[in-house]
């Protein structure tokens, strides 16, 4: 029996998860992430796509990321492929890479938006790999606390949900991922 199909709405962000196969890690050191960071920027340059939002963690990758040419589909076959060759290469095994297909799910809402960046920049602290979320390298946060630019970021989606100058809004932002903290 075939796979059922995925839907895509051009217009609409996704939460992607990806798994490492049996929950091994997908990334081994710094070089994978930093791997890993380069060829989005690789594929983003052939099939573009808008990141709001990502978080590379030991065995999984959350990114909230949508496609207005391509489906999410052939931005995520792309992206995985080029990282299970990378991955397979460097460990010098064969077989699959990635648990099985990724996770996604639309986000149809500003609420929703705003909780899947939330969640995506906590996973590092809920996972105990660092207090604060600004403390994990791999994550898109520390570029929403800073007026430093990612070039695959697009931050003003997120940003732009609140009022204020720049720093307002980042202060903002701040604050709302922090409330997930008190709770």
């Amino acid at each position: 029996m075939g796979r059922k199909q995925r839907i895509w709405v051009p217009h609409s962000f996704y939460h992607v998860v990806c798994r490492g196969n049996r929950r091994d890690a997908l990334f081994k050191d710094n070089g994978d992430f930093k791997i890993f960071l380069y060829m989005l920027q690789q594929v983003n340059e052939k099939t573009p796509f808008e990141l709001a939002s990502y978080c590379l963690m030991t065995n999984h990758f959350h990114l909230q990321i949508r496609s207005r040419e391509q489906p999410i589909s052939k931005v995520m076959s792309l992206i995985n492929k080029r990282y299970a060759d990378y991955y397979n290469t460097k460990n010098r095994i064969t077989g699959h890479v990635f648990e099985k297909r990724y996770y996604d799910k639309v986000i149809n809402s500003k609420q929703g938006m705003l909780e899947v960046s939330r969640y995506i920049h906590l996973n590092p602290v809920d996972a105990n790999m660092v207090i604060q979320p600004q403390s994990y390298q791999w994550s898109s946060y520390r570029y929403y606390m800073h007026t430093s630019r990612h070039h695959l970021l697009t931050m003003a989606i997120i940003l732009d949900y609140f009022s204020g100058d720049e720093w307002e809004k980042r202060r903002k932002y701040q604050a709302f991922v922090g409330r997930e903290r008190e709770e």
